[in-house]
């Protein structure tokens, strides 16, 4: 099948050398069929990237870049432990342009330790400056095994975080920012193909350590995870020792599995999708929704289903029902 879009990630990417993404993408394309128009995209690190390496990037294939930003408020990105400071940002904003890139996504998080309201429209303004295509807005979350699990640092509570929001909508909207996934907002037609196929459960390669695949054929749908560690992933390249913890998704568990991704998506889903991605009839899903459609959480029609605006505000409660 051909590959219509491509994502570097999981770490700091933009630590290759403009020469060994050369070489990497035409190790792809001399094994892979890419589209014509197939969106590529790298995540940038402010704090890695000068103007020889972005050129490069370009000149290599790499049409999209994720810059993470995460905050533009000094104190702030000190508190997260990143290694760039708001200038160098901004900076990287302008040697993407001055590359070439014209498809630009900006990460921000909001609920940082200790910010205010004001601060986090600040934030936003800020990077709204800067004029992206796409833009990433995400609560911060605390993950386990981290600094910030051991030692948590004091965060907005849910109703300010509920309320920085509300603003950001408003503000992102009053922009021409659509917001179509919970964390995702783009321009007219600068929607990230790559997190659409995730999220309408499409198939995926997974390569390099860590990664994770999905693959849908005759013999139903089946997901596998690459060896983690970066010298065991090398050393078991070629081998099927270098696949782990691959499972086969039961039809009792496609359902789940693909509403699970298909409600993060403002737009109502067409039963065609489900039908086609899972496998099953629409009977499989008509009865999982019952109980959210009654509690008018989720709505359907002839056509398609989707959460009402109360159940995408409340999106967790609606998938631990289904579940």
């Amino acid at each position: 099948r051909p590959i219509s879009s491509a994502f570097f990630g999981g770490g700091t990417p933009s630590l290759f050398s403009g020469a060994a993404m050369q070489r990497l993408m035409d190790g792809l394309r001399s094994r892979l069929s890419f589209t014509a128009d197939a969106e590529i995209t790298l995540e940038a690190n402010p704090g890695t990237v000068d103007e020889a390496h972005f050129a490069a990037y370009r000149a290599a294939g790499i049409n999209r870049l994720s810059i993470g930003i995460q905050s533009l408020d000094a104190a702030k990105l000190k508190a997260l432990g990143r290694i760039h400071d708001p200038d160098q940002a901004r900076r990287a904003v302008r040697v993407a342009r001055s590359a070439g890139f014209d498809n630009l996504n900006l990460d921000l998080m909001f609920a940082l330790p200790q910010q205010t309201l004001a601060e986090a429209a600040t934030d936003l303004d800020g990077v709204l400056a800067l004029a992206p295509e796409h833009v990433s807005y995400y609560h911060l979350t605390i993950e386990p095994n981290t600094a910030f699990a051991h030692q948590p640092p004091s965060v907005p509570d849910e109703d300010l975080a509920a309320d920085m929001l509300d603003q950001a909508l408003a503000t992102l909207n009053a922009a021409g920012f659509a917001r179509y996934e919970v964390s995702a907002y783009a321009r007219e037609g600068r929607r990230s193909r790559h997190n659409l196929n995730y999220w309408t459960f499409g198939d995926y390669l997974g390569l390099g350590a860590g990664a994770h695949a999905k693959r849908s054929g005759v013999e139903g749908i089946r997901r596998a995870a690459r060896e983690k560690h970066p010298q065991r992933y090398l050393a078991q390249v070629g081998s099927p020792g270098i696949e782990q913890d691959v499972l086969m998704i039961e039809a009792a568990q496609r359902p789940f599995e693909y509403l699970m991704n298909a409600l993060r998506l403002a737009e109502p889903r067409p039963w065609q999708e489900f039908i086609q991605r899972t496998g099953l009839d629409q009977a499989a899903l008509q009865a999982h929704i019952e109980a959210p459609v009654a509690r008018g959480l989720m709505h359907r029609d002839a056509q398609c289903f989707g959460t009402t605006e109360t159940g995408y505000a409340h999106l967790n409660t609606v998938l631990q029902q289904l579940l």
